[in-house]
């Protein structure tokens, strides 16, 4: 099952690992390298900009007289979404220490601190006047709190709104209101151009794979919502009887489905491809195999929620062409 940040599955789970080297990573059809990958209102800005100008004024209380900045300065994040936006929205300098998970952008500074199970005392030892958490795992918030270290959590997003939200948040904590506001913006409006361009066949399907061993996520997920901008038809909802989001397929099922779509997310952790797929049995006869419509995913873009899920709406939309064709 998928890490505690992905957003296929909030819970704590297998590790994850990913090492993108650039935003906008190519597409990748058949064989080739890995793939890139109700929107936020201007009242839904101001609101969080006047929110957290309070929890601003906390971090001017708690920071060193001499730092001018009601800001805090020494951002500990442990969610590699978080850490994602944080550069994105030009905070880097403020982030002291990232999770090991945090594998971009490669300029963040990585420690071995675990997001899984966050040793408060490793974590207060850099002195950070805001922690960035994506869950709660054994109650840290409250152990934080304890020490009077300002937590942000930002869990997993549940649709493209949340996760503009979330940035615009991290945006008015740290000071960058304008970057955040503008980021957003960008994406939204890339996401648009992108989806209004790509094919829409109602009859096209798409199987989601998250690990080898043929779990999924169904369209009530952050990335089945992805799918459903495109009007793809999940194959996964059908098979998923105790309403989880993440069912797990079977090798008939998939095939007796016949997906126009597959989309790897698991090529890094386990090395799938579009040759190992088609030599799984019976593959060799779904559709996306027979027309190459499989796409690989870079694990760390298919598991969070930030400013790459571009990127991946990108790479399915490439990949729709090829599927319709």
């Amino acid at each position: 099952m998928p890490s505690a940040e992905t957003p296929l599955a909030p819970g704590p789970g297998r590790r994850r690992r990913g090492s993108p080297e650039s935003e906008d990573l190519p597409v990748a059809l058949h064989t080739e390298p890995l793939a890139e990958g109700g929107f936020v209102a201007h009242r839904l800005f101001a609101t969080l900009a006047a929110a957290f100008a309070a929890l601003a004024l906390a971090f001017a209380g708690s920071a060193p007289a001499s730092h001018a900045s009601p800001f805090p300065h020494r951002i500990v994040s442990l969610s590699p979404t978080a850490t994602e936006s944080l550069f994105a929205i030009g905070a880097g300098r403020q982030v002291i220490a990232v999770d090991s998970q945090s594998d971009y952008p490669k300029e963040a500074p990585h420690t071995s601190l675990s997001a899984f199970t966050p040793n408060v005392e490793a974590i207060a030892a850099y002195k950070p006047d805001l922690v960035v958490i994506s869950y709660d795992p054994g109650g840290v918030v409250a152990a934080f709190a304890k020490l009077k270290i300002p937590v942000l959590m930002q869990g997993t997003a549940a649709d493209l709104g949340q996760a503009y939200a979330q940035i615009l948040k991290l945006g008015a904590v740290t000071g960058h209101v304008a970057k955040a506001k503008a980021l957003v913006d960008s994406m939204r409006t890339r996401i648009a151009r992108i989806v209004a361009a790509a094919p829409h066949d109602p009859s096209l399907s798409v199987y989601h794979e998250i690990e080898p061993d043929l779990y999924s996520a169904t369209s009530r997920t952050f990335i089945g919502k992805i799918y459903a901008l495109f009007g793809l038809k999940n194959i996964a909802d059908a098979a998923d009887k105790t309403g989880s989001g993440y069912p797990q397929l079977s090798n008939e099922y998939i095939v007796a489905a016949n997906p126009s779509l597959i989309v790897l997310a698991d090529t890094v952790c386990c090395g799938q491809t579009p040759q190992t797929v088609a030599a799984r049995p019976g593959w060799s006869t779904i559709s996306a195999v027979r027309h190459h419509a499989i796409v690989r995913i870079d694990d760390s873009i298919a598991s969070r929620w930030g400013p790459r899920i571009v990127n991946f709406v990108r790479a399915v939309a490439s990949a729709l062409r090829v599927a319709r064709s």
